[in-house]
């Protein structure tokens, strides 16, 4: 499958998406460093502050390691913000902050498409790990049941990074509109933080992008549906 013109084709394709789609938000997030907010509220000011006038309390603000390595922590009700957010006072410190509790937010407020994607995690984690292994035995011997295993196995995997996609626009659109209510953010400062954020969504939309050329790919040379 490797040397499959099509599959090459699909790789190459996806691969140059998410390269744009990558090279976007660090180029964005670098130019509205480089703008601070009025209020002049960091990263992880902003957060807490966030959280305080949510009434959500359990969840604690931490700082991490690692560009734009952002994220919450559903288990242990963490939000850990990298350095140049958690300590950086400028637009986009405090729209990528607030877009991450967005998701501390969802998490308090059951939100139903979160509850999916963590019940899916576990086997989205293990059918992408072995799917493509398990599909190219099953080619390379013949077993077209084992093929379809595979098929099946990365499914999960995509099903996983669908669903992915409302959890992370509903948390932006929180941010865009949680900011300039608390007065974080004011005039083009709100048009700096919608720009963040939408180059960050990017990069998910060219993940499930990516994940669903190749389940079409792995669906057409398997024969998956056929009734042989």
């Amino acid at each position: 499958m490797f040397f499959d013109p099509l599959y090459i084709m699909i790789m190459i394709a996806t691969a140059a998406l998410g390269f744009w789609a990558s090279w976007r938000v660090k180029a964005t997030f670098a130019r509205w460093q480089k703008i601070g907010t009025r209020r002049g509220m960091t990263g992880a000011e902003v957060a807490r502050e966030i959280l305080r006038r949510s009434g959500v309390h359990d969840v604690k603000v931490e700082q991490v390691g690692g560009f734009l390595a952002d994220h919450y922590d559903p288990r242990h009700r963490v939000l850990r913000l990298s350095p140049d957010v958690y300590n950086g006072t400028s637009v986009a410190a405090a729209g990528v902050a607030a877009h991450e509790v967005g998701h501390a937010l969802q998490h308090a407020a059951k939100y139903w498409p979160l509850q999916v994607r963590s019940y899916l995690a576990p086997a989205a984690s293990f059918g992408g790990n072995i799917s493509m292994i398990v599909f190219a035995i099953g080619l390379m011997v013949g077993a077209t049941g084992l093929a379809k295993l595979g098929v099946v196995l990365f499914a999960l995997m995509v099903a996983f990074t669908l669903i992915t996609l409302p959890v992370e626009f509903d948390a932006s659109n929180r941010a865009k509109r949680l900011l300039p209510e608390m007065g974080v953010t004011q005039g083009a400062e709100g048009v700096g933080v919608a720009k963040v954020l939408n180059a960050a969504a990017m990069t998910y939309v060219a993940g499930a992008v990516s994940a669903i050329a190749t389940l079409v790919y792995l669906i057409i040379r398997s024969g998956f549906g056929s009734d042989e």
